[in-house]
């Protein structure tokens, strides 16, 4: 199998590279941090190299890219530490809206497209420890149309959002549909925070909020949804993890002990090595995510709480052992390495953290008893 990048892909990875190392240095993004961690300026700036449009269909203004481009332009941003909420706008919310009602896309897809309209998904509730049918948010329909009621929580530039995308039961049992609605920011009560790794989420309360339904059913496009988004976290903690292990490289190099750079020190040797080692074992699963996403749904769910597996197990590892090779400067503030940091470890419990999807793997192997078929 040829796992090389076309030209048009290494073009891609390359301009916005460029656009990091030229508009995105960690002085600016630490700035970012600094102030609350509001970012939808990056975010229009992303959407002037036209990557708003990466997964938005031709007809409706977009580039129509595959999940091997998202995970190019993700693995970029990772390097990068760009916090700007692309994954959830720019990849989880078109591909949801894409399944549903013709004119809700055609009111919303090309705005996504364009960059003038950010759209989120919110459909995370307490209590609901990952899953995606834990849903207690309840949409009811009258003569006026669809109004939804409940909470949601750490919604993703929920504050800067324009609308959100709300998993709602369509009808007051638990075994009722989950359909999606697209609700305005302004037709419900939103709550913004910062978050520890320089973003902004938010909780957003529904209290008869009026909604346009997407779907009626759901539940099967939420998982595939998330599913984008495990891909989305899989390639930014690659391109994470690769700066992160550059970075400590180039530490190891310059810092002296004993006369000496400690990168000559055996020990440390062997400990860079194997966090080399976690690192390519992260890249050849965030690859097996990104082309498993094709796949009928039980192997790409499957295949995907695999990969997060392996990512949780690797970002933890590269994570804390880049820090402790940087010894007490690598947690100070004012060092791109503790961002690095604080950024895999709020990936490693997004959409589920490690322990949650060795779960899902499990539940999903039985009748293999845990053998690949």
């Amino acid at each position: 199998m040829d796992f090389d990048f076309t030209d048009d892909q290494i073009s891609l990875r390359d301009a916005v590279q460029r656009w990091v190392e030229k508009g995105f240095a960690f002085e600016r993004r630490h700035a970012l941090a600094r102030a609350g961690g509001a970012t939808r300026a990056v975010y229009a700036e992303l959407a002037e190299l036209g990557l708003t449009g990466l997964a938005v269909s031709p007809e409706h203004g977009g580039l129509g890219q595959s999940a091997v481009e998202a995970m190019v332009v993700m693995e970029e941003l990772g390097r990068g530490l760009v916090n700007a909420p692309y994954a959830a706008a720019a990849l989880v919310a078109p591909t949801l809206l894409a399944q549903g009602d013709a004119t809700v896309q055609a009111a919303w897809l090309p705005r996504i497209a364009d960059g003038s309209a950010l759209v989120v998904l919110a459909h995370q509730e307490r209590g609901s420890r990952y899953k995606l049918d834990a849903v207690t948010t309840v949409a009811t329909q009258s003569a006026g149309g669809w109004s939804l009621s409940g909470h949601k929580s750490l919604v993703p530039a929920g504050d800067e959002a324009d609308a959100f995308i709300v998993p709602a039961r369509v009808g007051p049992h638990a075994v009722s549909p989950i359909g999606l609605f697209l609700v305005e920011r302004g037709r419900c009560t939103v709550r913004g925070y910062p978050t520890q790794d320089g973003a902004r989420a938010a909780d957003i309360t529904l209290a008869a909020a009026p909604g346009q339904r997407v779907l009626a059913d759901g539940a099967a496009a939420l998982e595939y949804g998330a599913d984008i988004g495990i891909a989305a976290a899989c390639a930014e903690g690659v391109g994470l993890m690769d700066k992160l292990v550059a970075l400590t490289v180039e530490y190891m190099n310059t810092r002296k002990q004993f006369g000496v750079a400690i990168a000559s020190f055996q020990a440390l040797r062997h400990r860079i090595a194997d966090v080399k080692m976690q690192l390519e074992l992260a890249r050849s699963m965030s690859y097996y995510a990104t082309l498993k996403l094709g796949e009928p749904a039980p192997q790409r769910r499957r295949a995907l709480s695999q990969a997060k597996v392996q990512l949780g197990q690797s970002m933890r590892f590269v994570g804390q052992q880049c820090i402790q090779l940087h010894g007490g400067i690598g947690v100070t503030d004012e060092v791109s390495v503790s961002h690095y940091f604080k950024r895999l470890t709020m990936l490693e419990l997004a959409w589920g953290d490690t322990l949650h999807h060795l779960g899902e793997v499990s539940e999903r192997m039985q009748d293999t008893a845990g053998v690949f078929a």
